[in-house]
C-alpha cells in the first residue's frame, strides 16, 4: 500500500489507487457514515425492538428538515434486522418492517403499503376488510417486532376525515398488535401526530437537529480526510473551512454531503488532490440545491425590504 496515502483511514486506502473516474464514480455511490445524532437514534430505535408487548406500546417520532438522514437512518435499521428465513414455518422472519406512507393517505393505500413490504403481489382484488385482516395476520406470522413508516408528513396531503381515519389505523395497529410504531418525516410529521393527541401521547420525539459550528463538525469535517479518496491531505479542520460549510448548507447534513461530494469530484478533475477552505469559493464546484436557493433569495429580499 502506498505510504503517502497514510493520511487516510487504512480500510480506505485502497480507493485512492483507483483511476480517476473509478474514485469519482466511488464517491457516487450511496453509502452508510456514522454519525453522532444518527447513532444516537439508532439506538432509540433498537430498544424499540425489545420492548415487551403491553397495553400502551411506545412509538417513536423520527423528524427533522428535509436532508437530515431521517430515511437513511430507517433504512439502516431495517437493513441491521434484514429478514431471515425460518426453515421450520416456511416463513420469512421481518423484525423491522419498513413501509412508505402513500401520496394519497387513505386506509386502502396504507394497507397496500404495508402488504407490499410483506412481499404480497396481488392485491387488486382485496376489499379494504380484507387487506386489514390479511396485514394483521401476516404481520404476526413473520413476529414483527416494529412497524416503520417513513414520510408521514404526507398524511398531511389527505383531507381532514382521511387524516382522522390514517391516525386511527396506525393507533388500531399498535393497540392490536402490540408493536411499537415509528414515524418519519420532516418538521411537519410532529403536527401530523398532534391530530390525535391519544396517539401522540405515546410518541416520543427525536429531533435531528443542523449542523452548528462546534466540535461536532469540526470532527465531521476532519474526518473527511480519511474517507475521501484524495490523494493529498485535507485541511478541513479550520474555522475558514467550517464557517464556509455551514454558510452553504445551513447545517443540513445531506448538502454537507453533497457540498464535500462535489468539491472532491472536482479536485480529482482538476488534479488539486485535496480539500480546504478554497475548495468552496469556486462557483462551478456545485450548483445550489433550489431550497438553498429559495432561502438565499428571501435573505437578500429581507434585507433589501429592511434598508
Amino acid at each position: 500500500m502506498n505510504v503517502l496515502y497514510s493520511h487516510i483511514f487504512p480500510a480506505y486506502r485502497e480507493y485512492a489507487e483507483l483511476t480517476d473516474e473509478a474514485r469519482i464514480d466511488w464517491l457516487r455511490r450511496d453509502r452508510w457514515i456514522s454519525l453522532p445524532q444518527a447513532e444516537a437514534a439508532l439506538r432509540h430505535l433498537e430498544d424499540l425492538v425489545i420492548y415487551p408487548p403491553r397495553g400502551r406500546m411506545p412509538c417513536l417520532l423520527l423528524f427533522g428538515a428535509t436532508g437530515m438522514g431521517k430515511t437513511e437512518i430507517v433504512s439502516r435499521f431495517s437493513k441491521l434486522h434484514a429478514p431471515q428465513f425460518d426453515i421450520r414455518t416456511g416463513l420469512s422472519k421481518m423484525p423491522v418492517l419498513l413501509a412508505q406512507i402513500p401520496p394519497e393517505p387513505s386506509e386502502e393505500q396504507f394497507y397496500t403499503e404495508v402488504l407490499t413490504a410483506l412481499n404480497c403481489v396481488d392485491l387488486s382484488r382485496l376489499s379494504v376488510r380484507s387487506m386489514r385482516a390479511e396485514a394483521r395476520q401476516l404481520l404476526a406470522e413473520v413476529e414483527t417486532k416494529v412497524l416503520v413508516l417513513d414520510e408521514i408528513d404526507r398524511m398531511l396531503a389527505g383531507t381532514p376525515r382521511q387524516q382522522r381515519v390514517f391516525l386511527n389505523t396506525i393507533r388500531f395497529l399498535t393497540n392490536d398488535l402490540k408493536i411499537p410504531i415509528v414515524c418519519a418525516g420532516t418538521e411537519d410529521a410532529r403536527m401530523a401526530v398532534l391530530m390525535d393527541p391519544n396517539l401522540a401521547d405515546r410518541f416520543g420525539a427525536f429531533e435531528l437537529m443542523p449542523w452548528r459550528n462546534d466540535h461536532a463538525l469540526r470532527q465531521l469535517l476532519a474526518s473527511f480526510s480519511g474517507l475521501l479518496p484524495l490523494r493529498r491531505p485535507s485541511m478541513l479542520d479550520t474555522v475558514e473551512a467550517r464557517q464556509r460549510v455551514l454558510a452553504l448548507t445551513q447545517g443540513v447534513t445531506g448538502r454537507i454531503f453533497r457540498l464535500i461530494e462535489a468539491a472532491a469530484v472536482t479536485a480529482i478533475r482538476d488534479g488539486r488532490e485535496m480539500l480546504d477552505a478554497a475548495s468552496f469559493e469556486a462557483n462551478d464546484v456545485t450548483l445550489p440545491l433550489v431550497s438553498m436557493f429559495t432561502s438565499a433569495g428571501k435573505r437578500r429580499t429581507i434585507g433589501r425590504a429592511t434598508v
